[in-house]
């Protein structure tokens, strides 16, 4: 094994890691929310008002904070009134992937049954509003609908009459989704125009609401520069997304070489420049109050069909520890860079890409993507402090180790990833500015089989084993291609 070093360095506090960076999407494509999500009542998947209670108590398991609904492209066509009202009189309508997958859109999921699943998984929800074929006033209806106190307007009292008196308090708006491409095909300046009339005008109907703004594709920096110059400060504006996603140079989700192991996750690294350059524009046009950044979209995006439906579920692939490597790697640079990222949510929750699940008919499992959303969740709501690895690089920009680490109520929590595909790794933790107290519990996802993976057949066939230690010298094992957390209390 390799011996190498971890510096967590106390006193350099980074921010507080914000809950919200732990967030998943949800969106109307493939098999998400349909035989995903949502089953119906009268399935024979255990369920709770037709949603799959396994997903339910897995994501208040990992405690996700934030889902993301109801696109991605699909929002660019969506109809809120479409999706509220009796099941039985909701129309069917095209979907935005019917061209790829002949699959139509029923609206048995609307607002009202999405905030009951949100409120059945203690997360809050985050809305895309559809500008490309709605007016402001449809999106101001549709906050009407979801904020305005009860009784009080006629949208409130039609949220009533469908059996919600209570304003369910959206506070998270997006407007517009990849404006760039199937969102309107905009400029950024043609953008920014129409994102200053809807915000007035959404801003207006709710102070409250927080507006995030449509950001670019990766490292399209010049969207940013445009979006930010057009936008100025007449506008509100309280977050700018970007997207990305890693593609490897085979997409093949569960047969890949040491070359295409390095190649996927190499891009994935590359969300550490996206960060620090969207970031530096919008210093630059002294807009780090207002465009705290939003990775909305991000995982792996393998070709398709590897997954339980066998290609019937759009994009729907596996998820082995490369990917949950990769979850790793993205989740700690998000936590490194709290100061600059607002929130993200990982693409997306389930039978689609990087999901956290996979489900069909009775049967659900969760992935490695899942459990390390789950063995990351101390770092929500912590104190991040600096880290410095000296780690071998394994290929040119990326790192042997990824590590990031946070402290909360005097309990020290480290991540890690061995990103090396071949040698395991002995990490020497060395705290400057504290000490640890004793005892230290040491969760460790691993497989000598790298493109392993769970199924139905065999659902546990990844999963992370949890260690105590009674007397913590500082000396974590890190196993090739594995991700490893460490929780340990501090000294007084």
């Amino acid at each position: 094994m390799i011996m190498e070093k971890i510096y967590a360095v106390l006193p350099e506090k980074l921010g507080t890691i914000s809950p919200l960076i732990y967030g998943v999407f949800s969106e109307h494509i493939g098999g998400v929310i349909y035989d995903g999500i949502y089953v119906g009542e009268d399935a024979k998947a255990e369920n709770i008002h037709g949603f799959r209670k396994f997903i339910i108590d897995k994501i208040k398991e990992a405690k996700i904070p934030l889902i993301r609904w109801p696109g991605g492209c699909f929002a660019e066509i969506y109809d809120w009134r479409d999706g509220i009202g009796p099941k039985e009189d909701r129309p069917v309508r095209i979907n935005w992937w019917t061209v790829n997958d002949h699959r139509y859109e029923p609206n048995q999921v609307g607002t009202d049954e999405f905030m009951d699943f949100c409120r059945m998984c203690e997360a809050e929800p985050y809305f895309a509003a559809n500008i490309t074929t709605t007016t402001p006033l449809d999106i101001r209806d549709w906050i009407d609908y979801c904020n305005s106190p009860a009784g009080t307007t006629t949208m409130a009292k039609l949220r009533e009459k469908n059996g919600h008196k209570e304003p369910y308090g959206v506070k998270y708006w997006g407007v517009g989704n990849e404006t760039w491409g199937g969102g309107g095909n905009m400029t950024p300046e043609s953008y920014a125009l129409q994102y200053r009339r809807y915000a007035e005008i959404m801003h207006n109907t709710d102070p409250s609401i927080e507006l995030i703004a449509s950001g670019a594709s990766g490292g399209d920096y010049h969207w940013t520069q445009d979006l930010l110059k057009t936008v100025n400060n007449t506008s509100f504006m309280d977050g700018m997304s970007f997207h990305h996603y890693s593609n490897g140079k085979n997409e093949d989700p569960v047969n890949f070489n040491e070359e295409e192991w390095y190649c996927l996750l190499g891009n994935a690294n590359r969300m550490q420049e996206l960060i620090e350059r969207h970031w530096g524009t919008a210093l630059s046009y002294k807009e780090e109050k207002r465009a705290g950044l939003c990775v909305d979209e991000w995982g792996a995006w393998h070709r398709g069909g590897s997954g339980p439906s066998k290609g019937f579920n759009l994009f729907e692939q596996q998820s082995t520890m490369r990917d949950a490597v990769l979850s790793a790697l993205t989740l700690n640079i998000f936590n490194n860079e709290c100061d600059k990222v607002k929130l993200a949510t990982v693409a997306q929750l389930v039978n689609n890409l990087h999901a956290l699940f996979l489900a069909g008919g009775e049967n659900c499992i969760v992935t490695p993507t899942y459990h390390v959303f789950n063995m990351f969740k101390a770092h929500q709501g912590a104190e991040a402090v600096r880290t410095i690895a000296e780690s071998a690089a394994c290929t040119d920009g990326l790192p042997g180790i990824s590590v990031s680490a946070s402290v909360k109520d005097g309990v020290f929590t480290l991540t890690a990833a061995n990103i090396d595909y071949k040698e395991d790794k002995v990490v020497a933790i060395e705290v400057l500015g504290g000490k640890f107290a004793g005892k230290a519990t040491v969760i460790t996802m691993a497989s000598d089989d790298l493109t392993a993976h769970n199924t139905f057949e065999e659902p546990e066939k990844v999963r992370p084993i949890t260690k105590e230690i009674a007397d913590f010298d500082g000396t974590l094992v890190l196993p090739h291609g594995a991700v490893v957390t460490l929780s340990a209390k501090l000294a007084d």
